[in-house]
């Protein structure tokens, strides 16, 4: 079955990205606090995540399948690596934890991951699609950023 993504018709604008004056200091302590919990409609293949069912792609998600990320170690990876660039967004969700992280896979593709539980600090991701506002500035800002890991900013 093959699984075509039908275009967005909007994209939150409550995403914002956090100035680098406004991160929290300590990223790689914020960094190791968070796991990833995946979501089965952004697969097509399972791959080891675990989930339940372990795929149920729909036509309006995009899937991490298009940019080759199936292993769960590698999606936390990830998001650990767009939290110590500081690629958090300024919304909080009262728990410590950012509402949105952003990544770039090795090939260049950005990624969003949300909080999907406040208490435990687990995300589920997926690929930015092109014509999302935020894809450009991920891409930007992962290069202008470096790792900031604990680093004063």
């Amino acid at each position: 079955m093959r699984c075509e993504m039908r275009a967005r018709r909007s994209f939150n604008t409550k995403r914002k990205l956090c100035p680098t004056s406004e991160l929290p200091v300590d990223l790689s302590t914020l960094a190791a606090r968070v796991g990833y919990g995946g979501n089965p409609e952004h697969k097509r293949n399972p791959g080891d995540f675990g989930l339940t069912p372990p795929a149920a792609a729909r036509a309006d998600k995009s899937l991490c399948d298009a940019v080759q990320v199936s292993q769960r170690a590698q999606a936390v990876d990830l998001l650990r690596a767009g939290i110590r660039r500081g690629m958090i967004s300024s919304r909080g969700s009262g728990s410590g934890f950012p509402q949105n992280v952003w990544s770039l896979t090795a090939d260049g593709a950005p990624l969003e991951a949300q909080l999907e539980n406040t208490v435990r600090g687990t995300y589920h991701g997926y690929p930015l699609p092109k014509d999302d506002p935020m894809y450009e500035t991920i891409v930007r800002e992962w290069h202008r950023r470096g790792d900031l890991g604990g680093k004063d900013v």
